[in-house]
């Protein structure tokens, strides 16, 4: 592979694979893969059942599968003798909140821990606040202990471009610089996922020019389609046993179209506004049921159109 590879889906996502170049928020956390390790057609059987699971995401889950088989080849290769790239693969996910990047994260680290790309496969998640520190010093010392926690797996910062404010004296310039450091020296031992809005990413990047050519895979998650995000609803609700009221599912359609329509090229937060609709209505639902005296299995299971409560326009965008 002598020349990098680009693709373009739809103009919606842009994934670069530079093989011969070097290389939520939620307190950290480790999360580990025990399954065992099964042969490339088991792998990918896996994979796919877990891709079919996700909502939306086509040309995310296209990226997926030829990294897959882009590893698969050059393994193939590596039998035959036959020349290899050593295979870098930090990434960087751009896109607004609740769009699945998490979840895409660690899907790819239990993909990488069973093609032995990674030994663990486990996904550590951090922000700004578990990298920088207050002290000059303070700062490299917390962002290596998080590499060293991460080795062997994926490391993913969220909100990534928070490093690059503040100015020249600000110690997230101290984080960056650590972290390409340990990109360098232990590139194939761990991988670095970077995400956040695509504006803020894409001038995070112009700060350090350096930091572009470390990244050969670089996603854009786009937003969902409404008719994608009664699919997420629909399963958020399954998952909590609860079902709607097709005059809910109704209500929460309209409401939809016309909040993604007032929100067109703006950060519509996706998935996690779903998420405040579900949990707010199943609260209201409760003090119904209370008020009524009302406790069937199928009122206790079911949110009726009238339960519904939406969020302001604020709690929309984050």
């Amino acid at each position: 592979m002598n020349e990098p590879i680009r693709m373009k889906n739809n103009g919606q996502i842009s994934i670069t694979l530079h093989p011969k170049r070097k290389g939520t928020i939620e307190p950290v956390r480790a999360i580990h893969v025990v399954e065992e390790k099964t042969d490339g057609h088991e792998i990918l059987a896996e994979i796919e059942e877990e891709l079919h699971s996700l909502v939306g995401l086509k040309s995310v889950k296209q990226m997926i599968r030829e990294i897959y088989a882009w590893i698969i080849v050059n393994k193939k290769r590596t039998e035959f003798g036959l020349k290899t790239e050593k295979q870098v693969l930090h990434m960087m996910f751009k896109g607004n909140p609740g769009t699945g990047k998490t979840t895409v994260a660690r899907l790819i680290g239990k993909l990488f821990y069973k093609l032995n790309v990674l030994s663990k496969g486990h996904l550590i998640e951090c922000e700004r606040a578990d990298l920088v520190g207050e002290y000059i010093g303070h700062t490299a010392q917390k962002t290596r202990d998080l590499i060293k926690k991460a080795m062997g797996g994926i490391l993913f910062i969220d909100e990534a471009y928070s490093l690059g404010r503040g100015g020249e004296k600000d110690f997230g310039k101290e984080a960056i610089d650590t972290l390409v450091k340990h990109m360098e020296d232990h590139q194939h031992d761990f991988v670095l996922i970077l995400a956040g809005y695509s504006r803020e990413m894409d001038t995070f990047l112009s700060l350090n020019p350096g930091l572009q050519s470390r990244f050969p895979i670089i996603i854009e998650f786009p937003d969902y389609s409404v008719d994608e995000l009664i699919q997420i609803a629909k399963q958020m609700m399954k998952q909590k046993e609860y079902v709607f009221s097709e005059d809910a599912v109704r209500k929460l359609t309209d409401h939809l179209i016309q909040t993604k329509s007032s929100f067109q090229n703006v950060r519509f937060s996706n998935g996690r506004y779903i998420r405040n609709i579900i949990e707010k209505s199943i609260r209201a639902q409760a003090m119904r049921l209370l008020k009524e005296n009302r406790y069937g299995r199928d009122e206790l299971v079911t949110i009726r159109s009238d339960d519904l409560v939406f969020p302001t326009q604020n709690q929309a965008l984050y």
